[in-house]
């Protein structure tokens, strides 16, 4: 029997009790404000915040997974023969599906951690969580570092193979 606790589930779990909490918070500052933070000025305005409060080295540490993670893919792909992953992604409709549950099965974890470390450090920055920004916060240190790696990655490997 496949036991239920693993680094996915727990990490999931935590997650979800975090935006559960956040959430009635969340709600007032939206019905006090006449809007969700995430689509406020205060948003932009507390960007910058997070770069220097609790948490900044995340900002290392998360886009240097996904990297590595992004190398990895991309030198699988280039095995595999696929395209590189962004080119993948717009001209391969008949991958395109399979490319991106792979990839989000890949990060999963990392993605849901990236966004509980946002939410975190909202908590400590701001004294209080939006659940919102940190979907949208959290997955951009991911996403991108990951996508461009992988698709380099694929061109390097791909360029350094013999030609038949």
């Amino acid at each position: 029997m496949k036991s239920w606790l693993n680094l996915r589930n727990v990490v999931l779990a935590l997650l979800i009790l975090v935006f559960l909490a956040a959430v009635p918070s969340s709600l007032r500052y939206a019905y006090q404000h006449g809007g969700f933070y995430l689509f406020s000025t205060a948003f932009l305005r507390d960007l910058p915040k997070r770069l220097t409060g609790p948490g900044r080295l995340r900002f290392i540490f998360q886009p240097v997974v996904a990297i590595f993670l992004g190398i990895r893919a991309g030198a699988s792909d280039a095995r595999a023969g696929r395209p590189p992953y962004i080119l993948g992604l717009l001209t391969d409709g008949q991958h395109r599906t399979q490319m991106l549950r792979d990839s989000f099965a890949q990060l999963f974890t990392v993605i849901a951690v990236a966004i509980l470390l946002d939410a975190i450090s909202q908590f400590f920055i701001l004294r209080q969580i939006f659940p919102g920004a940190a979907i949208v916060v959290g997955p951009v240190l991911i996403a991108i570092p990951y996508s461009l790696s992988r698709a380099l990655s694929n061109r390097w490997r791909r360029a350094k193979q013999p030609k038949p």
